[in-house]
């Protein structure tokens, strides 16, 4: 089973843009969904984003659908989120992990796996 690792978090103003990235440790072969779910204390895992193994079907939160937009690059075995217009409330430790055999995108954290150490995103006001 493959290992993902998120990079790419930092501080930004509201308003600003940021780029996470989950990179894994093998090659998907179109085998796994890989979403993103952030986290901020006290609270339960929060559904962002996915994406399909084949790319072609993609889910959104809606948070944050038409500020965020997921993509992979299968070459370099990672997937982006691409975080637009960020708000204080995108503040929050995010997450990647994988899922496969299922036929709808699930949006429960215990039914995926694979987690990195995540990445802080903070956004100020």
């Amino acid at each position: 089973q493959a290992q993902l690792v998120e990079s790419g978090g930092g501080l930004v103003e509201a308003g600003g843009s940021l780029r996470l990235s989950c990179t894994a440790s093998e090659p998907n072969n179109g085998n796994y969904v890989i979403g993103w779910f952030r986290q901020t204390p006290g609270k339960e895992h929060e559904f962002v984003a996915a994406i399909s193994g084949s790319g072609t079907t993609t889910k959104y939160s809606d948070s944050v659908k038409g500020r965020f937009t997921i993509s992979r690059d299968d070459a370099k075995m990672t997937v982006f989120l691409e975080m637009n217009d960020l708000k204080p409330d995108d503040t929050a430790v995010y997450h990647c992990g994988m899922t496969w055999g299922r036929t709808t995108i699930p949006e429960d954290h215990r039914l995926w796996t694979g987690w990195g150490q995540g990445a802080q995103v903070t956004v100020s006001s």
